[in-house]
């Protein structure tokens, strides 16, 4: 059993290897902790990962960033990978609809983006030439913006009114939550309107839309996310003496003065801080009785899927690096040629001009088990419909990843499950994008549950840094 080194250094164990995990296991570390970061996958970054098929690197979902999301880019800069990301100057999203089949079909393509102007001028010229929404349309989503902006995101009476409710109530219809509200609440919170609290959409929208013009920008990694998650992330925390642990998983918990942690090689981790750090279920599993309020609530606590569909074409059907889709099961389809590597690939060599897209579906409830063979029916030809050029291209490759539990359900109630970091057992703190961040389950809440572990694990520490209030690093 591994303790304190020699009395003097207090010692941090930290259970899961995502986003949450790697910020408290640093941040431990800078306060001059002996910190293990135990993981029982072979890489770290949870959910967020690259993986190989064949000669490809292959990213299992798109995991897209804001400008608004500082914790998440105060990571990257931490981990120095800043360089390795790209952000948009200005929000731009190409918005294509399609209707019809066949030689009916008819595309309109339409763009969401901001101009360099004061919330919320920023959006106004983008939303007037809008053609997704006729005129009356365009001044309902108006209206219900202006109401989203003047809620108090305290008020906790907003968590048990469903987002889809309210907004019926201000006004809106089919057509506005189609190319509008759902556009950007599925892909950002893992639910439509009417399955999602109001309080997590208008922290969305408010955040995201209504608070500084930038704040909606969109980031993307401009490589594998294994090479920031796993390869930076992997560097940094050893470099500041962390201990990190892989296919190792905790089975048992043991609190005591000194916390023992068995994993299930037989080894036992003793430390004076334990920070849960992996999924809820995974920490409603070790967490000891009564350690957190409600805790026989976390077994209710639901989850939603994601499902990502990967096409690769052999020519290019697509000229832009992604868009939203209306009028179609596709949702938001992405260009991941470039930093999969398809070139270098004897795949690549063999078709040049070959394209890899990758189709994001989410809140997919209905689909997440479907057979290979039924989404490729099902998907092959809505892509022909939305891109002419498939239409006419041989699939090289198709397959399919799917997160069953990619984030946890954010109905309205969602937010009474959500536990603090700290618990009653002391020593013992959660972290992961499903805790009380306030944020939906992205890497933004990820990095900001791991830096309130932390900060509730060093509270009258010395060593604790000032936060500076904005999800950035603190210093």
């Amino acid at each position: 059993m591994s303790g304190r080194s020699g009395g003097t250094r207090p010692t941090a164990v930290v259970v899961g290897g995502g986003l949450a995990g790697i910020t408290a296991a640093l941040r431990l570390a800078e306060a001059d902790h002996r910190v293990t970061l135990v993981e029982g996958r072979p890489r770290l970054g949870g959910l967020a990962f690259s993986f190989q098929r064949g000669e490809l690197t292959v990213d299992n979902g798109q995991h897209v960033f804001l400008r608004c999301c500082t914790a998440y880019r105060g990571l990257v800069d931490r981990l120095g990978a800043g360089r390795l990301v790209d952000i948009q100057p200005r929000l731009d999203v190409p918005v294509l609809g399609v209707s019809g089949s066949g030689p009916a079909t008819r595309r309109t393509l339409g763009r969401l983006r901001r101009a360099a102007l004061p919330v919320p001028l920023h959006l106004a010229g983008s939303l007037a030439a809008y053609p997704h929404l006729g005129p009356a349309d365009r001044l309902r989503v108006v209206r219900a913006a202006l109401a989203l902006k003047g809620l108090d995101l305290a008020d906790p009476a907003l968590d048990e009114i469903s987002f889809g409710d309210w907004l019926r109530r201000k006004g809106q219809n089919a057509a506005t939550l189609a190319a509008m509200w759902d556009l950007v609440g599925v892909a950002t919170l893992n639910a439509r309107a009417d399955q999602v609290s109001l309080a997590l959409a208008a922290m969305v929208f408010k955040t995201g839309l209504l608070s500084d013009p930038g704040a909606s920008d969109i980031g993307t990694a401009a490589v594998p996310l294994g090479a920031i998650h796993h390869d930076a992330a992997l560097a940094e925390l050893e470099r500041a003496g962390v201990r990190v642990l892989l296919r190792a998983r905790a089975t048992e918990l043991k609190p005591a003065g000194q916390h023992a942690v068995r994993l299930d090689g037989g080894e036992l981790l003793s430390a004076d801080t334990v920070v849960l750090a992996g999924a809820q279920d995974t920490a409603a599993a070790l967490l000891p009785p009564d350690a957190i309020d409600g805790q026989q609530r976390l077994a209710g606590f639901g989850t939603a899927p994601i499902l990502n569909v990967h096409v690769i074409y052999d020519r290019t059907v697509l000229r832009r690096p992604f868009f939203a889709a209306l009028g179609s099961p596709v949702q938001w389809v992405f260009d991941r040629t470039a930093h999969s590597g398809l070139a270098t690939t004897a795949l690549g060599a063999a078709h040049a001009g070959a394209q890899y897209l990758a189709v994001s579906q989410s809140a997919v409830q209905d689909e997440i088990d479907l057979p290979v063979a039924e989404l490729r029916r099902r998907y092959l030809p809505e892509l022909a419909r939305l891109l002419p050029a498939a239409g006419g291209a041989e699939v090289l490759d198709f397959f399919v990843t799917r997160e069953r539990t990619a984030t946890f359900d954010p109905a309205p109630g969602s937010a009474a499950l959500r536990p603090q970091a700290r618990t009653r057992v002391p020593g013992l703190l959660l972290a992961g994008s499903w805790t009380a961040t306030g944020w939906p389950a992205t890497m933004e809440s990820a990095v900001r549950s791991g830096h309130a572990a932390a900060d509730a694990a060093l509270t009258g520490s010395a060593r604790r840094p000032v936060d500076r209030g904005d999800g950035r690093w603190p210093r």
